[in-house]
């Protein structure tokens, strides 16, 4: 119970991230601000987000998980409602900024506690934590087009009361967890990077993230759609997200190996991208739909990846992680939106596309590091072969 409590927290977290989607050009229109302002609510969260990291390992480890993903349900359900009563967008990204540091307290936590907590093993936790983020990813912009539709404020509302859920859910459902015997420095997510396998990981899972969200934060823009429509197109997203997520990257992993599913689901994505690019409005919308497939992919394996390539306790690898690949989130949407605003709408989407280049060349050059990655399909191998 106490995983599936954390799990439904999760979804409620991760539903934060495409919220907003179906709602960014209501909220331009509501505060009279241009869509490159409205971008920041992505880069403030992000930023925020990825700095908090660092800082996750610390606190958890003095105050324990269970306090710790409280301190973080509580802090999204304070700032989610204060961004519901934004007179301005600078109020709104301010709030938004903190909503990013209590969403970084629960999501780092919360997958060291499913991990700690699931009777499956850690390769199950993982595929556990990334069907709720896919969950999350789909059902947010529903709720978002649904309760934005009465007014661009509701979903900010909406989703402080559903966290505000999450948290009596997990104070009643969650044991607390022993606190580690060594507590963790606040150093150790950057020393942790001096991996050269977890820094490679670190510095692809970056530009990928830098095309992932230029997808999320800019196509609502060039849909020219209805709030339900928008939602519409990120759920069909979402969907595919997760089923890639759950059903997909594990026997592709088993069958090809972790490194060379990043490459296949980064060529993908690149290739949706320039699809975006040089599409009308229909083949937009069926791009953005499957190019849910490769991020469903790259999001289970970047984070088994990141959890097993190195010797760093798990909590402290996906701090490091974090920091380095939410940058990437942070960065792209407002890059993304001020080259669609003031040079052509399509460049955007080849940026994306080249940054998937880029991390597949880092993976090609850097390659000797990611060796320990075959421990992970071996693993998976080991779990699914057949009994004798």
């Amino acid at each position: 119970m106490s995983v599936w409590a954390t799990a439904f927290a999760a979804v409620v977290a991760f539903m934060g991230i495409g919220l907003v989607d179906p709602i960014l050009p209501s909220i331009a229109q509501g505060l009279q601000a241009t869509p490159s302002q409205v971008s920041l609510l992505f880069t403030s969260y992000f930023l925020v987000t990825a700095v908090a990291m660092l800082v996750t390992g610390w606190v958890s480890s003095r105050i324990g998980g269970k306090r710790t993903l409280l301190a973080g349900l509580a802090l999204v359900v304070v700032f989610a409602a204060l961004a519901g009563t934004s007179t301005s967008v600078a109020e709104l990204v301010g709030f938004r900024a903190g909503w990013g540091l209590g969403n970084a307290l629960f999501v780092a936590t919360a997958l060291a506690v499913i991990v700690g907590a699931a009777s499956g093993g850690a390769e199950s936790a993982v595929i556990l934590y990334e069907a709720a983020l896919g969950l999350g990813l789909s059902t947010g912009p529903l709720v978002g087009a649904l309760l934005g539709d009465w007014s661009w404020r509701a979903p900010f509302f909406g989703t402080a009361t559903l966290m505000a859920a999450g948290f009596v859910l997990i104070a009643a459902l969650l044991e607390p967890s022993a606190r580690p015997a060594v507590k963790t420095r606040l150093s150790a997510p950057l020393r942790a990077l001096t991996h050269g396998g977890l820094a490679t990981t670190a510095c692809t899972a970056l530009f990928y993230n830098f095309a992932f969200f230029t997808l999320l934060a800019f196509t609502p823009f060039i849909l020219h759609m209805s709030p339900y429509g928008i939602g519409a197109v990120f759920f069909g997203w979402g969907v595919c997200v997760a089923l890639a997520s759950v059903f997909a990257a594990p026997p592709l992993q088993r069958r090809i190996g972790s490194v060379n599913v990043l490459h296949l689901a980064l060529a993908l994505l690149a290739v949706f991208q320039i699809g975006i690019a040089l599409s009308g409005h229909a083949g937009v919308i069926v791009f953005t739909i499957l190019a849910g497939i490769p991020i469903g992919l790259n999001n289970t394996v970047f984070t088994e990846s990141a959890m097993e390539v190195s010797d760093a306790p798990r909590p402290v690898a996906s701090a490091g992680y974090n920091f380095v690949r939410w940058t990437g989130g942070a960065l792209a949407p407002f890059i993304a939106t001020r080259l669609g605003e003031e040079i052509d709408p399509g460049l955007p989407y080849w940026v994306g596309a080249a940054c998937c280049a880029v991390g597949m060349a880092v993976l090609v050059l850097r390659r000797h590091h990611l060796r320990a990655l075959a421990r992970v399909d071996a693993v998976l191998d080991v779990r699914t072969a057949p009994a004798p």
